[in-house]
């Protein structure tokens, strides 16, 4: 993201995932800032940026219901890279969101 230099917004790590299975829940992640932030009258779009695994699909869905009665929440497209072969490619890579 920084070095295409197209980015011009803000950043917040939430410092993990929600992963019942290792105990993490949203209480032990940085979302309540996030909320804190998003609510500002300054803040047009918050874009996530996580893991398409389970627990990052999770966690994405239960931290863009919390924000979108503040504002427009969207994220990240997640796919083949830059001269990737369909060939190789799993069924979650080729996913639409």
């Amino acid at each position: 993201m920084e070095k295409t230099r197209e980015f011009r917004g803000k950043y917040h790590v939430l410092g993990g995932l929600i992963s019942p299975m290792d105990g993490i829940g949203p209480d032990q992640l940085a979302i309540q800032p996030l909320i804190r932030r998003a609510s500002q009258p300054e803040v047009t779009e918050i874009i996530l940026a996580i893991n398409p695994s389970i627990e990052g699909e999770t966690t994405t869905l239960y931290v863009g219901q919390l924000l979108k009665p503040f504002t427009k929440v969207t994220r990240i497209a997640f796919g083949l890279p830059m001269g990737g072969d369909l060939e190789y490619a799993d069924e979650v890579t080729l996913a639409v969101p």
